[in-house]
This record gives structure tokens, C-alpha cells and sequence, in this order.
């Protein structure tokens, strides 16, 4: 996608379309054991597979977005979204809804996919990010303030998805045809900073499952534990998503003022304590606090995690692996979540996932930290015309040392350093009467001032780590 400056709306509504049937999972996974003859356990291991369906399309398409276009898979995605959901919401058949679940996962994974891999190609990465998690909390905090209302079908929350993945199909038509990262940045190449995103992608793999874990059973702590009714639930999720929509303006507000060492890991930690007193609670007033702190949390390090992630490579193949990474702890967690509170209960899960979380905060504080080199990114190279006046010709057909002076004041008025244009490479000065063409400015004939390096066409632009 292009770095412009405008907000680009059909890769936000890729986005939520693709990560709804995430924040959906603990409203889907309880209508599946209500309303299907299934376990809990069973009805989590349903939900874990719609996600590793989505999870497994990520690492498949990482590299092949530019092969197929962006516009060509995002239809496709979302078509299989459309179909694979509004089969398993209609069917009461438990291989039917099985098999919804994955189709549709997969088309999750690849409408997150595509828009992982635009965002990674915009300027400002971080700011896209905040824009998708604001437009996915917003939709599904609405989802559950009115899904409670339409009848207890296991299909209600499948369908919700289903119809978001139809509305946004309409605005795949803006998206590019081709993806225009190739014609900016160099096509070929190993992926960068392989020591650092393969660890930041296996933390983050851990870091999606304990998340998930408490997540896909909160709607059962609520409903048993504390002894809620599902209305009560329901609104209780969404004002916990209410919050964390204030959450993601703040991150948006603060961008990268904070680096990204702080919000990943302070907040992990904060988010460790939430989960285990949110696993805890035994009435009204502990799952509220717990939940509401929780969600304001983790979309702001979800949001850092993934713009520090696209940071590390332009074409957005680090962004797609490591929320694919995400995706697949996300897929595990609810079955993970339903198998330890089964035989350990509730509380006892709550210390067990925030334990590890506090483990995997580490790792992801020292990428977080990590200076990152430049990449190359080939620019054009731009020709400034100099007035005819700046050099005269002598008696003898030599430049003067009158000349000389002339060219130093001349040089003296140019940009400063700060100035991009103050390193084009190239500048051409007409002297004796015959212009000489492309011209390399020595670097101790310029000083801080004109042209620093000769012949270049590349600037460093991209921050670049181990």
C-alpha cells in the first residue's frame, strides 16, 4: 500500500472484519455449548479450531500477498469468511458447523493477512493499528450489548461475522490491484532482523494464549462463578470493550512518544495481574474490575506489539508472521483455557497464565528495546538547477578563485542538513560556458552544507534491529 498521509479506510474494515471472530470467541464458544449437544471442553476445542484455521492462512499467504494482489485475496477471504460462518450459523449439524467454523476461519486469517500487509506499508503503521482495533472493539462491544436480545441460537455471533465480512466486501474495490511495496522498497532479499522476530513472534505466540485462555472462558466464569446472567455478562463485555477503546485513543495520542520497551512491558505485566483477578472473581464487582482494567489494556501492547513488528520490514512480512504467531496462540487458547479450569479451576488458571505472561515479558521488552539499523530504500534521484551566474569563465578558460567564492556563497544559501534535499547526490553547475553533467559534490567541498554523498541513490529510511 502506498505511505499516504490519509486514513485508509478499506485496510481498517479489513481489519475488523478479519479480527472480529477474535473478540467474538468467548459470546461464540457459550452459544456453542448451549446450543449444541457439546461439552465445554468440546465447544472450546470448536473455537480453537476457527482460529487455527485463521492462524494457518496467515503463515500460508505471508509472502504471496504481492503474488496474488491484495484486492484479488481480500475478496477471497472475505468470501470464504461469508460462506464458511453463514453455514455453521445455520446448520444445527455438528460436522456442518465444524466445517463452517474452519472455512471461515481461514477466511478470517486471510482478510487479516492482507490488511497486516498493507499497514506494514504505510508511514505511520502504528496509527492504521489504532484505527483497526478502535473499529473491531467498537463492533464488538455493540455485538454483545445485542446479540443477548436475538434468542439463544448457537448461529446468532457466526452470523454477526458473516454479515461484517459481506458489508466490507464492497470496499475491496479500493484496494490496490497489485501491492505498490514492490516499487518502492527492494523486492528481493532475506526477511531482516531474523534473530529478533523469531523471538518476538514465539513470545507473542505465548503472549495470545494466556490472553485467550482466560478470554474464551470468561463468558462461564461470569455466567457460574459469579453467578451473572448473560444480559449482565454481555454488558459487563462491553463495557470492558467500551474501555478499551479509550485505551487505543490514548496509544493512538501517544504513538511512539513512548518507545515501545514501556507500553509492551509494563503493560504486560499489568495485564498478568488483571487476568488472575479476573479469573478469581466470585461476584459482580471483582469480574467487572477485572475484565474492564484487562480489555483497557490489551489492545494499547496489542497495538505496540504489531506496529514494532511492521517496523521490521517494509513489505510487512514480519507484521503477517508475528500476528500470525498471535493467531495461532489465540487458537489454542480456549481449549487451553477450558482443560485447565476443568481439572485446576478458575482461580488456580488465572496464576498459572499470568505466571507465564510475567515469563514471556522479557523477551518481548529486550526486542522492544533493540536498536534497529537502516534499511535501503531506493529514491530518485533529483536535479537541482543552478543559476548560470554561479561560476564565470577566466581570461586563461580556469575558474578564479573569484569563482571559487561565488560557488561557496551559493553553497552557503542551500538547505541545511536537515533538509532532505539537502543530500541529493547530483547537482549541476554550467562552468565555462559548457554545463558538465552530473557532477558529484566532494563530501570536503560541501562541509555540512550540499551534497554529502557522491553517487548515492539510496537514503537510509527504515529502523532496522537484530
Amino acid at each position: 500500500m502506498s505511505a499516504r498521509t490519509t486514513t485508509p479506510w478499506p485496510l481498517v474494515a479489513l481489519f475488523t472484519a478479519g479480527y472480529l471472530a477474535a473478540y467474538l470467541l468467548p459470546t461464540t464458544v457459550g452459544r456453542l455449548d448451549a446450543g449444541l449437544p457439546l461439552s465445554a471442553t468440546q465447544a472450546g476445542a470448536i473455537g480453537s479450531v476457527l482460529l487455527l484455521s485463521s492462524a494457518s492462512a496467515g503463515f500460508l499467504l505471508a509472502s504471496r500477498v504481492d503474488r496474488f494482489g491484495p484486492r484479488r485475496l481480500a475478496r477471497a477471504g472475505l468470501l470464504l469468511a461469508v460462506a464458511g460462518y453463514g453455514t455453521a450459523a445455520l446448520s444445527t449439524a455438528l460436522p456442518l458447523v465444524v466445517a463452517g467454523a474452519v472455512v471461515g476461519g481461514f477466511g478470517s486469517g486471510t482478510a487479516t493477512t492482507v490488511a497486516a500487509t498493507g499497514i506494514a506499508g504505510r508511514r505511520d503503521p502504528h496509527s492504521v493499528t489504532t484505527m483497526g482495533l478502535l473499529g473491531v472493539s467498537a463492533l464488538a462491544g455493540a455485538l454483545y450489548l445485542t446479540i443477548p436480545h436475538l434468542g439463544p441460537a448457537h448461529g446468532v455471533p457466526l452470523a454477526a461475522i458473516a454479515v461484517t465480512a459481506l458489508l466490507v466486501l464492497p470496499l475491496t474495490g479500493r484496494l490496490p490491484a497489485r501491492s505498490a511495496a514492490t516499487r518502492t522498497v527492494r523486492p528481493a532479499g532475506p526477511l531482516p532482523y531474523r534473530r529478533s522476530g523469531l523471538l518476538l513472534a514465539a513470545a507473542m505466540l505465548f503472549w495470545s494464549l494466556a490472553q485467550n485462555s482466560l478470554w474464551g472462558v470468561s463468558g462461564r466464569i461470569g455466567l457460574t462463578q459469579a453467578g451473572l446472567g448473560e444480559v449482565t455478562v454481555g454488558a459487563v463485555f462491553a463495557v470492558a470493550l467500551g474501555a478499551g477503546l479509550l485505551g487505543v485513543v490514548c496509544a493512538g495520542i501517544l504513538g511512539p512518544r513512548l518507545g515501545g520497551a514501556l507500553p509492551i512491558g509494563l503493560g504486560t505485566v499489568l495485564i498478568a495481574g488483571c487476568i488472575a483477578l479476573s479469573a478469581a472473581a466470585s461476584d459482580l464487582t471483582s469480574f467487572a474490575t477485572g475484565e474492564i482494567a484487562w480489555n483497557t489494556l490489551y489492545p494499547v501492547v496489542l497495538s505496540y506489539v504489531i506496529g514494532l513488528a511492521a517496523s521490521m520490514d517494509r513489505r510487512g512480512r514480519w507484521a503477517v508472521l508475528v500476528g500470525s504467531a498471535s493467531s495461532l496462540g489465540t487458537a489454542c487458547g480456549p481449549l487451553t483455557g477450558s482443560l485447565l479450569s476443568a481439572r485446576a479451576g478458575y482461580p488456580a488458571m488465572g496464576l498459572v497464565l499470568a505466571a507465564g505472561l510475567l515469563l514471556v515479558t522479557v523477551p518481548m521488552t529486550l526486542v522492544a528495546r533493540r536498536p534497529r539499523r537502516s534499511q535501503v530504500v531506493e529514491i530518485p534521484v533529483v536535479e537541482i538547477p543552478v543559476p548560470e551566474t554561479a561560476a564565470v569563465e577566466s581570461a586563461a578558460g580556469q575558474v578564479t578563485g573569484a569563482d571559487v567564492a561565488g560557488l561557496a556563497d551559493l553553497l552557503a544559501d542551500s538547505p541545511s542538513a536537515e533538509d532532505p534535499f539537502a543530500r541529493l547526490p547530483v547537482v549541476e553547475i554550467p562552468v565555462a560556458g559548457s554545463p558538465l553533467d552530473a557532477v558529484p559534490a566532494p563530501r570536503e567541498a560541501c562541509g555540512t552544507a550540499g551534497p554529502r554523498h557522491a553517487g548515492a541513490a539510496t537514503v537510509a529510511s527504515a529502523a532496522e534491529g537484530v
